[in-house]
């Protein structure tokens, strides 16, 4: 059976935690990310804490030759099982306010390089028999008024590919979409926001939300919440979006757009 879980962004916060987590549950570990001496120094650990092997592949997913590289290891290591497709960054700031040049890195790390990745491991899990893919996204998904507008939008890529994927691998695939709340990582001082001023009340510790997750995927959940208390909060969003599904397209408009 394919045991080696590929996480990016690998090398620090939920990237690190999960591979922390993966290990102990059994998983060799094949960890991508741009910091050399980070992963070096974190497969050293995790392989003499748990035993499993683990290598390392450096890459800039924004880079498209790098990308290309991992991409070619999902379709042809076939001991590769799982893809946690983490990787990410995020920008602060109104679209008026942000450095454009900040905002496409971002659109490729964020989006473009999972979208890549996933449709790299999709038919190479088929043919091995079945995997795992693990999206990382953010409640910013369903909610876009409280942030970047752009990092915001491509949380919400990540959440409506995984459901499509969802639709198209049926159960032959576990997909799971992970929608974090603020999370104590380095993610928010590298986009010049301030955790210190962020209220307790609203921020999860990265090993809280990885178990948390986890926990989510062994139950079956296609969309894990950390957070969320009532997961029939999740159910009546997702019935009142498919109830519009016979009116978003008909033969003529809306009577209120006629005169």
């Amino acid at each position: 059976m394919s045991n080696t879980a590929l996480i990016t962004g690998a090398s620090l916060g939920i990237g690190a935690t999960y591979a922390d987590r993966l290990a102990q549950r059994g998983h060799d570990l094949l960890l991508v990310a741009r910091d050399t001496a980070r992963l070096e120094a974190l497969a050293r650990r995790l392989a003499r804490e748990s035993g499993r092997r683990v290598d390392i592949l450096a890459a800039d997913l924004t880079d498209p030759a790098a990308l290309r590289r991992v991409e070619a290891r999902l379709r042809g290591d076939a001991a590769i099982g799982m893809l946690v497709n983490n990787a990410g960054m995020a920008v602060s700031g109104t679209l008026a306010e942000a450095d454009p040049d900040q905002l496409e890195r971002m659109v490729l790390l964020n989006a473009l390089a999972p979208m890549r990745l996933a449709a790299a491991a999709v038919p190479a899990f088929l043919a091995r028999g079945g995997g795992t893919i693990i999206n990382i996204a953010s409640v910013l998904a369903l909610a876009p008024e409280q942030f970047n507008g752009v990092y915001s939008a491509t949380k919400g890529f990540m959440l409506n590919l995984t459901q499509s994927m969802q639709t198209e691998a049926g159960d032959r695939l576990r997909i799971q979409a992970v929608l974090p709340g603020a999370t104590r990582t380095e993610i928010w001082g590298r986009a010049g926001v301030d955790m210190d001023r962020m209220p307790a009340a609203v921020l999860m510790d990265v090993g809280e939300m990885v178990d948390a997750a986890l926990a989510g995927l062994d139950m079956g959940e296609a969309v894990t919440i950390p957070a969320l208390p009532e997961t029939a909060d999740w159910d009546r969003f997702t019935a009142a979006r498919l109830a519009m599904g016979p009116n978003l397209s008909r033969d003529h408009a809306a009577a209120r757009y006629r005169s």
